[in-house]
């Protein structure tokens, strides 16, 4: 093949790989506009089932006996990956932050996690996840419409076993502390350089009326009596 043939053979092929990249992760991450209430309640009650199962996991004990020093969860319930070479993750969630003056955790304000990631991986995964806020900039960085991990903020995965499993000095000093059970098998993707953004379609859905992070997680302004039961399931796991 001579070395014309070859570089438009590559001038081919790149828009090719950019397309599927894009597919991937649009795909995993895409909320549709039309989101009811049934949806979000659905997630939140899958959230709560998820901090239950995190709480009782033999393999995450550093988690169950750190979990109360968090000063917000963000619960994905259902974490998806898919790779071929190249790779997309993507899963959608609830926030909850606890108010430390009176100990308590608000109402959940929904959020998507997405990320690409390139270099040699294949397979697929289907995790549950929950990421720590450890720091209060970590928290404030949540307030925001969108945030890139490992940018201003660091996040690290968090120990697990007894704390003996990747409890290094560094992790711990992480803004953000990532735990996950997986089913699947699955190399490659990390949680540095994953983009958070609120989920805006879906929390107006929950709550009846155009809302901001802020307005669930600071200022209080809307509330949800469905929710009840996931910040019970959390209230009991920080005791």
């Amino acid at each position: 093949m001579t070395q014309k043939s070859q570089a438009d053979k590559q001038r081919l092929n790149t828009p090719l790989f950019f397309w599927i990249t894009a597919l991937l992760f649009t795909c995993l991450c895409w909320t549709p506009v039309w989101a009811d209430s049934m949806d979000q309640q659905q997630l939140v009650e899958k959230a709560k089932h998820t901090i239950a199962s995190f709480m009782e996991d033999p393999d995450l004990t550093w988690f169950q006996d750190h979990v109360k020093e968090a000063k917000a969860l963000l619960i994905i319930p259902q974490q998806l990956k898919a790779a071929f070479f190249f790779g997309a993750d993507g899963g959608s969630g609830v926030l909850v932050v606890n108010d430390d003056k009176t100990g308590e955790w608000g109402e959940p304000a929904f959020y998507v996690l997405g990320g690409l990631s390139f270099g040699f991986q294949f397979g697929g995964e289907a995790s549950e996840v929950i990421i720590l806020a450890m720091t209060q900039g970590a928290v404030e960085k949540l307030y925001s419409s969108s945030f890139k991990l490992g940018g201003d903020v660091s996040v690290a995965a968090g120990p697990y076993g007894g704390g003996v499993e990747g409890a290094t000095s560094a992790n711990l000093n992480a803004d953000f502390l990532s735990f996950s059970r997986s089913k699947g098998a699955y190399a490659g993707i990390s949680l540095e350089g994953s983009i958070i953004y609120a989920d805006d379609d879906s929390n107006q859905a929950y709550y009846g009326k155009k809302v901001r992070p802020v307005d669930i997680l600071v200022t209080k302004s809307v509330k949800n009596k469905h929710s009840a039961g996931l910040r019970e399931a959390i209230m009991t796991a920080t005791k």
